[in-house]
């Protein structure tokens, strides 16, 4: 049985436990790693969040994923390998330790910049903040024990959010930023 699906109001302690993270897969992965960023609900500050840390780890190409096993295993994550997204390596914490999700996705790919885009976003968009915040508790009520339909209801949302994220890009001339790491 999968956990339930439990929204919490923002912690302001998940940047920090983001960059001590991001410090460890750093110094785990090296120059392999183009960019280590917070993504996802918690990277966005006073965004009500499932309390998992979401990383994003861009890489050039996925020819060292031995390399990238290897290093992020030593630092308590396993490859996840029946993830059905085929544009990403995806790892997990280690049974016993802190939810975490790492998405390792090519550099400069659609995936790896719509997260970027979604993230910068919203930290600067508080009133669609809120739509998302509400629609996500509304969902998690909903469907407290099936993610899969939590996950692909919030899907429109997150659509209709990208439209503008994808205008305001355009009128400010938005692009990834320095790394999070």
């Amino acid at each position: 049985m999968q956990d339930p699906i439990i929204i919490v109001p923002y912690d302001p302690q998940w940047p920090i436990l983001f960059s001590d993270l991001g410090n460890s897969i750093r110094n785990a992965l090296g120059d392999i790693a183009v960019r280590i960023d917070h993504i996802g609900s918690t990277s966005i500050p006073n965004l009500s969040a499932k309390p998992i840390i979401d990383v994003q780890i861009s890489i050039r190409s996925f020819e060292e994923n031995d390399k990238i096993e290897k290093a992020l295993n030593k630092i308590g994550f396993y490859h996840k390998i029946n993830d059905t997204d085929k544009s990403q390596l995806y790892y997990r914490e280690m049974p016993g330790s802190r939810r975490t999700h790492i998405h390792i996705r090519r550099w400069g790919t659609w995936p790896e910049v719509f997260s970027l885009l979604f993230r910068d976003y919203m930290r600067c968009h508080p009133e669609d903040c809120k739509i998302y915040e509400d629609k996500k508790l509304e969902l998690a009520e909903k469907y407290r024990n099936n993610r899969g339909l939590y996950v692909e209801s919030k899907s429109l949302i997150i659509w209709n959010i990208m439209k503008r994220a994808d205008m305001w890009s355009q009128e400010i001339g938005w692009y990834p930023k320095k790394s999070d790491k």
